[in-house]
């Protein structure tokens, strides 16, 4: 794929309709694997926005709404077959990391410090003590 192929793919990009694509995929189990196989291809802050996204999913006060988004998204995440292939080196995480973005701002309301810490406890997890601390991006007004 060229450079300018990809940047043409990358503008058709619909995250809301990638969102709602990815609903029917989404699994933990394959959620899980792929952060375990690719986190450090895919890069540590769009992992720790999809942990985050998975903690709020897993949360009983996320709302049903929230959950759907967070389901999409991270269905997009697992989906085999995506906008921009993952196994292209550099660019394969792209359209997956703008609908984590995407999904993330969706649902930043309903995110609590709870979520926040067991997202950056996994962190730890996956890539060690040493894992940077990221911040969420302030919620819109």
């Amino acid at each position: 794929m060229t450079k300018e192929s990809y940047m043409e793919r990358l503008k058709k990009l619909n995250p809301a309709k990638a969102v709602q694509i990815g609903r029917k995929h989404f699994s933990e189990k394959a959620y899980v694997e792929k952060v375990r196989k690719y986190g450090g291809r895919i890069g540590t802050k769009i992992v720790y926005y999809s942990l985050v996204l998975y903690y709020a999913f897993q949360n009983p006060n996320t709302p049903k709404k929230a959950k759907l988004t967070i389901a999409g998204a991270l269905g997009y995440l697992i989906l085999p077959t995506d906008v921009i292939p993952d196994f292209l080196p550099a660019i394969g995480f792209t359209d997956d990391s703008a609908v984590i973005i995407y999904a993330l701002y969706q649902v930043l309301s309903q995110i609590d410090e709870p979520v926040k810490q067991q997202a950056r406890e996994r962190m730890v997890k996956i890539f060690g003590e040493g894992a940077e601390e990221i911040e969420l991006p302030a919620p819109p007004k």
